[in-house]
C-alpha cells in the first residue's frame, strides 16, 4: 500500500475542484479530466450512471435547464487504498431556476464518497457516490424546464 505524497493529495484536491468547476461552468468536456472512461457514479435521487458518457449525460440533463449552480466542497479526507485512494468530501450544491413554481432555489448538502486511481494522464475518479444529508428549498427546481418558467 503506497502512501500519498503531498503532491498526490494536491492533485486529488484539484481533481475534486475541477469537477465542481466543470459542472458550474457547463464544461462537459472537462469531465474527461475527472473520471475514467469506465467510471460509475451513483447520484442519490438521479440513479446510477455507468461510464463517462452516461455520467456526463446525467449531470448535463440535471444542470443545463438551470439558470445557475454552485458546488462547494470542503472537509475532504483522502486515504490510501490497495489500488489507489479513497476519499470522503462534504459538499453543498446550490441550484437556481428563476421563476420555478414553488421557489427559485434548491440546495443539497451531502457527501461524495470516491475511489481514485492514478492513470497515465493523472488521478481520476473511478467510482463516485453522492449521498444527500440534507436539502433546503424547492426540489422542483431540478425538474422545471426553462420553457415552463
Amino acid at each position: 500500500m503506497e502512501q500519498l505524497t503531498t503532491h498526490n493529495r494536491q492533485d486529488i484536491a484539484d481533481l475534486l475542484a475541477k469537477y465542481c468547476l466543470a459542472l458550474d461552468g457547463r464544461d462537459w468536456a472537462a469531465l474527461t479530466q475527472v473520471f475514467t472512461e469506465d467510471a460509475i457514479a451513483e447520484y442519490e435521487g438521479a440513479g446510477t450512471a455507468r461510464g463517462l458518457a452516461a455520467i456526463t449525460d446525467v449531470v448535463r440533463r440535471a444542470l443545463e435547464p438551470l439558470d445557475a449552480s454552485q458546488h462547494f466542497i470542503a472537509t475532504s479526507l483522502v486515504e490510501t487504498g490497495d489500488d489507489g485512494a479513497t476519499g470522503r468530501t462534504y459538499l453543498i450544491a446550490r441550484h437556481i431556476a428563476h421563476g420555478a413554481p414553488g421557489g427559485d432555489s434548491f440546495t443539497v448538502g451531502g457527501m461524495y464518497t470516491d475511489r481514485f486511481v492514478r492513470t497515465p494522464a493523472g488521478w481520476r475518479i473511478t467510482h463516485r457516490r453522492l449521498s444527500r444529508v440534507w436539502t433546503e428549498g424547492n426540489p422542483a427546481v431540478l425538474s422545471t424546464p426553462r420553457s415552463t418558467r
